[in-house]
């Protein structure tokens, strides 16, 4: 029988309906049905990943997460995809809680979710986004500080979860380096609402990444990662590879034929066009000095990150991960994870007080 606890109540669990602040990201490949039911269960704020997943299958993974737990969940959209409409459309009509975006989402999308009752949570990288997507009528954001995986800033969470919280008077969730009961307790002392984890949900029993993947985050020190440009042309830690070792060293022509025949295997998994796969690229060019390797190497990223994550290929895989895989040891479950992560917090919460007493 699953072991229930009092939650830290703050803004992000009242806004959302969980019983705990803590919130499991949207991570591609990775934050699937079976992981995200587990937070869920657990008490958190799960995500569903959705930008690897077609529109038939994205209905599927709520449903099944739907069959798995009656608890509040969340799907995490790019707002620049090409079918966000009609995924935002499907959201609403599965009464989904939360609509998580990687980017600055329009402010059509967030006004016709917040119509229908969902809560709208973009992730931002500057105080600046932050209050663009809260006059655009966000209910809260996620802010990555740099120590976070995948695509990923240049500040620390120390400094930018600061800069935000005097920015905007929505809830903000914090991210980057998070992944026990002192991080959380720390956030919460900043004024966060809560915290937001992937490489720390990545390494559960419930993430469907194969168990030699999760050997090889778990043999990584805190100086196993690096943040590269030479993947897709923005900058994005992952661990280090044989494969991020070789894109850093090559020369333009390499990095097209490996980027063109990952766009290849990409294509034939999700059924998208040659000229849709391009049109991707170029909108992740938008605004960036990329060469063609990079235009369709930002295509079919996740291409890249399902070779190591879903396929197990440490080396010809991409494995985004913050650093704080350098401080796991363990793959515990979702319930181990987020009730010790939250008696953590609240046993050094409690204790506080005692160090603001005033002297003698």
């Amino acid at each position: 029988m699953t072991r229930r606890m009092t939650g830290l109540e703050t803004p992000l669990t009242r806004l959302v309906g969980v019983r705990h602040p803590v919130v499991q990201t949207g991570m591609g490949w990775v934050s699937g049905p079976r992981l995200v039911a587990a937070t869920a269960g657990a008490g958190g704020l799960g995500i569903l990943a959705s930008a690897t997943m077609g529109l038939p299958e994205l209905e599927r993974a709520i449903a099944e997460v739907r069959r798995r737990t009656d608890a509040p969940f969340g799907v995490n959209l790019r707002a620049d995809a090409a079918d966000a409409e009609d995924r935002v459309d499907l959201l609403i009509r599965e009464g989904v809680r939360v609509a998580s975006f990687a980017m600055a989402p329009r402010r059509e999308l967030i006004a016709k979710l917040r119509d229908a009752g969902a809560v709208v949570i973009p992730s931002v990288g500057a105080a600046r986004h932050a209050e663009k997507v809260a006059g655009w009528g966000a209910d809260a954001v996620v802010v990555q500080g740099g120590e976070g995986g995948g695509h990923t800033g240049g500040v620390a969470t120390t400094l930018l979860l600061p800069s935000v919280l005097d920015a905007v008077d929505i809830p903000v969730v914090a991210a980057g380096g998070f992944f026990d009961g002192r991080g959380l307790a720390a956030a919460l002392a900043y004024g966060a609402a809560g915290v937001a984890m992937g490489t720390r949900f990545l390494l559960t029993k419930e993430s469907t990444v194969p168990d030699s993947v999760k050997a090889f985050y778990l043999r990584h020190g805190l100086d196993g990662t690096v943040v590269t440009t030479r993947v897709d042309g923005i900058p994005h830690r992952v661990l280090r590879t044989d494969l991020v070792e070789a894109l850093e060293r090559s020369g333009r022509l390499r990095a097209l034929l490996t980027a063109a025949a990952s766009a290849a295997r990409f294509r034939k998994i999700t059924g998208l066009t040659w000229p849709a796969l391009i049109r991707e690229g170029l909108a992740a060019k938008h605004g960036r000095d990329l060469s063609w390797s990079q235009v369709i190497m930002a295509a079919n990223t996740p291409m890249l990150l399902r070779r190591g994550l879903v396929e197990g290929s440490t080396d010809a895989g991409v494995l985004a991960s913050g650093q704080v895989v350098g401080l796991l040891t363990d793959l515990p479950s979702c319930e181990e994870l987020i009730t010790g992560i939250v008696e953590e917090a609240a046993g050094i919460l409690r204790g506080l007080p005692a160090l603001a007493r005033p002297g003698p």
